[in-house]
């Protein structure tokens, strides 16, 4: 390799490098059996960005005219407690947010059945945490789902 590859490689990223080596990483959600497009097919990362947006707005909205009194300082707090405890019910019980569903997608366990209730709330947790959410596998699913042991795929 020379010099030009070895800095090619550095600002396209490692993903471009090794496929230009011949490493085949096929598309996201492969490896999980699923399909690459349609119904069924992982969820990108710009639709779960979506989805969180309009459950987050829809919290705020909540917070700040329903339970705080228009009271500023008081909303940033109610408004996570109360996305927590929407992502918490309606992921466990019916597999969506209400942001979720708008925008097409829905949480299933890896073997595309229902998440139990103690999955549901791992995942809830480390959602809370913001960053597990940010740092993303090559299938595109992040860390929360990971150890959840769940994928959010297209409806």
């Amino acid at each position: 390799m020379d010099n030009r590859q070895a800095i090619g490689s550095w600002l396209s990223g490692p993903r471009a490098a090794a496929e230009e080596m011949g490493a085949d990483f096929g598309y996201p959600g492969r490896r999980l059996g699923m399909p690459q497009q349609g119904p069924g097919s992982m969820a990108r990362f710009g639709r779960r960005l979506a989805a969180v947006a309009v459950d987050w707005v829809g919290c705020q909205l909540i917070a700040y005219g329903l339970i705080t009194g228009r009271n500023l300082t008081a909303t940033g707090d109610w408004t996570l407690w109360l996305f927590l405890a929407l992502t918490l019910l309606t992921v466990g019980t019916v597999g969506f947010t209400p942001g979720k569903r708008i925008v097409g997608l829905r949480v299933v366990a890896e073997d595309g059945g229902r998440l139990g209730i103690g999955r549901v709330a791992l995942r809830t947790l480390l959602l809370a945490l913001v960053v597990p959410a940010l740092v993303r596998d090559r299938d595109g699913r992040s860390l929360h789902d990971r150890a959840a042991r769940a994928v959010e795929v297209r409806i």
